[in-house]
């Protein structure tokens, strides 16, 4: 005898009311964590960003567990391995780059060596916004991967309160909490109610998610036949050397008081995070222009002003905490940098490299 339609349908609707019932008891904000990466296919050097799929075989996404599982950081070494974690902004995460280009990738170039014969590799966790906060929730995650030292660059633009609220964080607001606690003062979370809530954890609550991690798997394919994990287009527009003849910063005019108009808490929390890991804290290289009115601005991100007045905070705050502190901004010449003022070249990440590489030998990789 045939079972009824009636009777399937009403089986499998159950079943699927069920299962999305039990997913609903996994919060959201856990993330997949099942991965093709380091598996099927390589782990990806940098983490998942992109605005051309189709084109970089890579694409953004929202969570931070499945953004982990795909980078070579989730991988087990086959080998000890002192592991050098670099945090920071698109110009870590390396636009316009090669990933052997970048300055993780410079750096894993050198080879360098631990007093006890343990290789140092280098892993890049940058992430193409400027945010503290991005930074802080990258860094709470990528604890869990075990690192023995963090590189940690940022820069101004990184520090004001209207920079904090990047997609990544808003998307990813209860696990920053759950991860931060107690470095940094819980985040302020939209109330839903239960119902909203429950929903939203079920599969078609989940859809979006879902399906950008199948098609991240997808291009994983793709990465690791090609190592495109970018799109490189044959030309750009450079940055800017001629400048507007205004002295604002995010709505700030000379006079203003940066210590406390900028939320130089979040440095104070990403130490707290990081716990016994040291951390190299480096203010990174601008471009610094001579085109019209540089006299007002040193590129179009910074009045001079503000930038002078933070690089002034930043080292007393630097030398008050103990804290080990790299001032670079002024490394690179102004041709090295590509479509932003503090996009590098491939020549520009050699110097950043190079500077790094001298204090690793000088203070972290001594001969014992």
């Amino acid at each position: 005898m045939n079972p009824s339609p009636w009777r399937i349908f009403f089986k499998a609707t159950l079943l699927f009311v069920v299962f999305n019932l039990l997913l609903a008891l996994f919060p959201s904000g856990q993330g997949v964590r099942w991965s093709v990466y380091n598996h099927l296919v390589p782990g990806r050097e940098r983490l998942p960003f992109g605005e051309n799929p189709s084109q970089a075989y890579n694409l953004s996404l929202f969570d931070v567990e499945a953004m982990f599982a795909s980078h070579v950081v989730s991988a087990q070494p086959s080998h000890p391995e002192y592991r050098v974690f670099i945090m920071g902004d698109s110009s870590v995460w390396g636009i316009l780059l090669r990933p052997e280009e970048t300055l993780a990738g410079q750096l894993n170039a050198m080879h360098l060596m631990t007093a006890d014969q343990r290789p140092v590799r280098f892993y890049n966790l940058g992430y193409p916004t400027i945010s503290l906060t991005k930074d802080l929730l990258l860094l709470a995650r990528a604890r869990q991967e075990k690192p023995d030292l963090i590189l940690w660059l940022t820069t101004l633009e990184a520090f004001p309160p209207d920079k904090q609220h990047t997609p990544l964080v808003e998307h990813n607001r209860t696990l920053l909490a759950s991860l931060s606690a107690p470095c940094l003062p819980p985040p302020p979370i939209p109330s839903t109610d239960p119902l909203t809530a429950l929903w939203q954890r079920t599969l078609f609550g989940r859809r979006r998610a879902w399906a950008n991690w199948y098609r991240l798997q997808v291009y994983g394919v793709m990465w690791g036949i090609t190592g495109i994990d970018q799109f490189y287009p044959k030309t750009y527009a450079p940055a800017k050397i001629d400048l507007a003849a205004d002295d604002i910063f995010h709505g700030l005019h000379q006079g203003s008081d940066l210590q406390t108009a900028l939320d130089w808490s979040l440095l104070d929390a990403g130490f707290c995070l990081a716990g016994e890991t040291p951390i190299i804290l480096v203010n990174e290289p601008i471009l610094v222009s001579h085109g019209k009115n540089s006299d007002i601005r040193y590129n179009y991100f910074y009045p001079r002003w503000a930038y002078d007045q933070y690089r002034r905070i930043l080292q007393d705050k630097a030398v008050k905490k103990q804290w080990y502190y790299l001032d670079l901004w002024h490394l690179v010449p102004a041709g090295d940098f590509t479509n932003s003022a503090v996009h590098l070249t491939p020549h520009g990440e050699a110097l950043l490299a190079g500077q790094i590489r001298h204090a690793l030998q000088r203070d972290f990789l001594k001969t014992r």
